[in-house]
């Protein structure tokens, strides 16, 4: 069975992109069942060009990514998300969203936070920096993510190894 991962972020521009973009790779490539997905509590209906690049000079193919809302993922039909992971930086005192649930049951929530590469200085070739670099972070916790034995994890189980990824 599928392991639905829901990766939020306010805007579903950046962050949350670059989380879905690499955990899918990273499945693929390690033939696990997993599927990410990212969505924003608000979202800037445009994907960060930074971030696609940063995700297409890594190899991911990033065809159909755009930004959406969370309520794609709270209706009949969404996926069953057994996984929802917070990706804003709430240490620069972001506004994280808070997910209520879908509609197969209450998903273990985690918070792994990252700087916003988009507020990188250094103009074009700082963000460029930043977002290979936040890439490469996530990139790291999402074969973290993969190593676990998701399918056969109790909920409280996958939420401690969850939590022991952010401290990692």
């Amino acid at each position: 069975m599928t392991t639905h991962v829901l990766i939020l972020c306010t805007h579903n521009s950046a962050r949350s992109v670059l989380s879905e973009g690499m955990l899918n790779h990273w499945a693929k490539e390690l033939g696990r069942d997993v599927q990410a997905h990212s969505a924003g509590s608000a979202p800037s209906g445009r994907i960060n060009p930074f971030a696609l690049e940063a995700l297409q000079n890594a190899g991911v193919d990033t065809t159909g990514y755009r930004s959406k809302s969370w309520d794609e993922f709270s209706q009949d039909g969404a996926p069953p998300l057994s996984i929802v992971i917070t990706v804003c930086d709430s240490a620069a005192a972001e506004q994280c969203p808070v997910f209520f649930g879908g509609t197969g049951g209450q998903p273990v929530k985690v918070h792994w936070g990252y700087p916003d590469p988009s507020n990188a200085e250094g103009g074009d070739e700082g963000k460029r920096r930043a977002f290979e670099l936040t890439r490469q972070a996530i990139g790291y916790r999402m074969l973290q993510l993969l190593a676990l034995p998701l399918a056969t994890m109790s909920k409280a189980d996958l939420q401690q190894a969850l939590v022991g990824i952010s401290k990692a």
